[in-house]
């Protein structure tokens, strides 16, 4: 499977989820410790794929192993970040609404690269994944209110970057 894809399609593949979530992380409002948990909620959310998608070999290969070498798992993870972040450098991001164009950017090329690579399964798999990503960060916390009392469990900002992502990864929302 991996043999199909470059190395710098695998990073794209493997860095995108993670950009997802990061990207309904920064888009809200909760402020530090709601941003902390969104944070959080999205590493969760991009390692579970490893078990919500046992069969998928597109999704095995792109994350690591967590039953494996723990130090080969750690050295994945950090080379797939390192080229995210010199990715993002490059781009000369510098406001969260840049940020946001660039991962709606990588999404776009993600499931143009699924669509010209991968198995209708395997996409549509790593699709869900990508989308169910953005739906529990967006979860995650509330957004407004005070010490995170109050608020609402889904911003405005957060219902229009899920709807962004449901366009390109065509895959429905269940927060809709």
């Amino acid at each position: 499977m991996s043999a199909n894809y470059t190395e710098d399609e695998l990073n794209l593949l493997a860095s995108t989820p993670q950009l997802i979530g990061s990207a309904m992380a920064f888009i809200g409002n909760s402020e530090l410790f709601g941003t902390g948990k969104e944070m959080f909620a999205n590493a969760q959310s991009v390692m579970a794929g490893v078990k919500d998608y046992p069969n998928n070999a597109l999704i095995q290969s792109i994350l690591p192993n967590p039953q494996g070498d723990s130090a080969a798992a750690m050295e994945k993870m950090k080379k797939v970040r390192d080229w995210g972040v010199a990715r993002l450098k490059a781009k000369g991001i510098k406001s969260a609404e840049e940020f946001r164009d660039a991962a709606m950017a990588d999404v776009q090329a993600a499931a143009d690269l699924l669509a010209a690579k991968s198995s209708p399964q395997e996409a549509e798999e790593y699709r869900q994944w990508c989308m169910s990503i953005a739906e529990k960060v967006a979860m995650a916390t509330t957004e407004g209110g005070f010490l995170g009392f109050g608020g609402e469990r889904l911003s405005a900002n957060e219902k229009q970057l899920l709807s962004q992502f449901e366009g390109v990864l065509g895959v429905k929302s269940t927060l809709a």
